[in-house]
């Protein structure tokens, strides 16, 4: 697709010449004049011609890159790479066919291809290091469409039309009302521009209803549009002052861009008065010197443009000047530097609500044409930190002119990717609300089998609190909750599951920290609680012959201890095993200092003693018989069966006892 961005083009596009050429025809010189002047559509047809009477091999070689290079100037990356493959088959003698047919299979999105053409130019022209740099961006563009951003983006339908549209600016203190740029059949003028081949360009206002849907767009007066190109606008904080972009037009000759200012009276416009911003030394310049692309600091004291002006880093640069009370700049502008300027473009600044500083540039290392990026304030009428916005708001096409609604993360920009109505088009981009949600399933620990009716309760760090009941099938699950959600970003939730004879289960989700939609699937098993049916713990590890717990067995303690946190109204009997070997007494008087070791420490941690009873049951109920012992064939199977006979282990004797404030698991 072509791009409107190259209104500003105009004798910024140096011509390659074609080394050992012979004498050029009157039509193919006519058409490397209107080349130079900007005038790339008209050029491409006047190639063409020179082509079809061309006698010399050689030469047609030479006008066929020139009209891939009319193409690439034009920023129809298409066509661009065809005549570039042309120029090939013709054996046009200089390489760089291979580095422009990856460049323009880059702004194509076809990396993968493109990555082969520079690959194939690193062979036939190994020292130029642009192919290295393009390589690596190739590869970087992948993965940042391989790896979006959290903005979503779509086309402005109702703001679009199959010419070009671009460059929207609001012109409302609500945001609800924006002006843009167009070529479409409704614009002044009936001629066709030389850049492009589309008419001229005239600005249009739209106003947004409460639904969202826009109005359709109505032309600016005639004190605002000419038969030239108007474009890229941009009001004061008011909204009652509007600087424009505006080049004039004149049959075969190039003309440079000026900003100009007009106020709004009532419904209209007054007469639109040029800003004095070039230099005195250029004034008489015979280049062609283009400005244009304004916007506004907050307190409509600094105004920043694009130019080509001389001073600056190359190519179309980024500039500031400040303005007087009347909106009209004082002083000279001066150039932003290298920490934003390159030697490529740079266009389309935007000036966000915090200082930082939006512009376009199609500097190396982008996704393709332009890219957005993105500046941070550092300091007064200072940017630096210079960042690539990335995919999708930028992609392999040209991307550029955008514009933030206030502090929210949405707004406008301008793309000839694919998708669109027509050449430019105006693209939405927004953050969309992430979607969380909890679900899951109640189940008994022992058997597998759901749990209805299990009661399920959330409490989050945002004060919310809410329930539900599983299903006959256990499963339970909070959505939406209204209009709104239960599940919130950047908060904390408690969950806990209870039914009557379990033990409870606590867990916690979380979204602090989330970048994505999530919907978080649990599976809660609920203990049983059977009257004298023991419930097992983790192994409590004790030296040979002692009842002292060893820092291990503490650490297995921690789970009998979080249950009794968990479920603050269980009264429990704590009980000790040993194995057969030793005699019953001393088996029954280990296992009981055992058992009261796990209560003591228990109590060193909070827990009320009148919650426990410590007994000892030395090796009175084995889980594995001595007659089974001793059927076993080795010493270690015959070990670890005595091992799983000493445990400590623990009976829920009833849910009766009443916490104390204060207490662990009281609140």
């Amino acid at each position: 697709m072509k791009s409107m961005r190259k209104l500003m083009a105009c004798a910024l596009f140096i011509l390659a010449a074609a080394s050992g050429a012979m004498a050029q025809s009157k039509q193919a010189e006519e058409a490397d004049d209107a080349f130079k002047k900007g005038f790339f559509y008209n050029a491409i047809e006047m190639y063409k011609k020179a082509y079809t009477t061309e006698k010399q091999a050689s030469e047609k070689a030479v006008l066929i890159f020139k009209v891939a290079e009319a193409y690439r100037a034009l920023g129809d990356a298409g066509n661009a790479e065809v005549w570039y493959e042309k120029a090939n088959k013709a054996q046009y003698p200089d390489p760089i066919t291979y580095f422009r047919i990856g460049e323009a299979l880059k702004e194509q999105g076809k990396y993968a291809d493109a990555i082969v053409a520079y690959n194939k130019y690193k062979e036939k022209n190994p020292g130029d290091m642009r192919a290295e740099a393009s390589l690596a961006s190739c590869k970087q563009a992948q993965a940042w469409e391989d790896a979006p951003t959290r903005y979503k983006v779509d086309p402005e339908v109702l703001l679009n039309s199959p010419e070009y549209d671009f460059s929207a600016a609001f012109s409302d203190k609500k945001n609800s009302d924006v002006v843009f740029a167009s070529s479409r059949p409704a614009s002044t003028g009936t001629e066709t521009d030389g850049i492009v081949g589309e008419s001229f360009t005239d600005l249009f206002s739209s106003s947004r209803d409460k639904l969202g849907k826009w109005s359709e767009p109505v032309r600016l007066p005639p004190t605002v549009n000419t038969e030239a190109h108007e474009g890229s606008a941009t009001f004061n904080e008011k909204r009652n002052v509007m600087y424009f972009t505006r080049c004039p037009h004149e049959k075969k000759k190039a003309f440079g861009c000026d900003i100009w200012i007009s106020k709004k009276v009532g419904n209209n416009y007054s007469e639109a008065i040029m800003l004095n911003l070039r230099p005195e030394q250029e004034k008489n310049d015979t280049s062609v010197v283009t400005i244009g692309h304004p916007t506004l600091s907050k307190d409509d004291g600094m105004l920043i443009f694009s130019s080509n002006m001389k001073g600056g880093q190359g190519g179309k640069d980024l500039w500031k000047v400040m303005l007087d009370k009347s909106g009209m700049p004082t002083g000279q502008a001066s150039n932003l530097g290298k920490e934003i300027n390159t030697a490529k473009d740079e266009m389309f600044p935007f000036l966000r609500e915090n200082g930082n500083l939006y512009f376009s540039s199609n500097a190396p290392g982008g996704m393709g044409g332009m890219d957005i990026y993105m500046a941070e304030k550092t300091g007064d009428g200072a940017w630096g930190h210079v960042e690539n916005v990335k995919y999708p708001v930028n992609s392999s096409g040209d991307d550029f002119s955008i514009i933030f609604d206030g502090s929210e993360e949405r707004g406008y920009f301008t793309s000839n990717r694919p998708g669109g109505k027509g050449e430019d088009d105006i693209w939405r981009f927004y953050v969309p609300d992430m979607v969380f949600a909890l679900q899951g399933t109640a189940l008994d620990k022992e058997t597998g089998q759901p749990l209805p009716d299990a009661k399920i309760e959330v409490v989050g760090t945002d004060g919310s609190s809410f329930s539900t009941l599983a299903d006959a099938e256990g499963k339970f699950k909070f959505e939406e909750n209204g209009k709104d959600r239960y599940i919130k970003e950047n908060t904390s939730y408690t969950v806990r599951a209870t039914k009557e004879n379990y033990l409870v289960v606590n867990d916690q989700i979380t979204t602090v920290g989330l970048s994505e939609s999530t919907t978080f699937v649990k599976e809660y098993l609920l203990q049983p609680v059977t009257p004298d049916k023991a419930i097992s713990l983790p192994e409590v590890l004790f030296d040979l012959g002692s009842a002292a717990l060893r820092p291990e067995g503490k650490d297995s303690l921690q789970t009998l201890y979080q249950t009794l946190v968990d479920n603050p109204t269980i009264i429990i009997e704590l009980a000790a095993h040993t194995d057969s070997r030793g005699s019953d007494k001393s088996n029954i008087t280990l296992s009981q200092n055992r058992a009261q070791s796990c209560v003591n420490y228990l109590i060193s941690k909070g827990i009320d003693p009148a919650r426990m009873v410590a007994k000892g049951y030395g090796e009175s109920r084995p889980r594995i018989t001595d007659a089974e012992i001793a059927k076993m064939g080795t010493n270690e199977e015959k070990e670890a069966a005595h091992q799983k006979n000493r445990r400590v282990e623990f009976t829920v004797k009833s849910f009766g006892y009443v916490p104390k404030e204060g207490a662990p698991g009281s609140n």
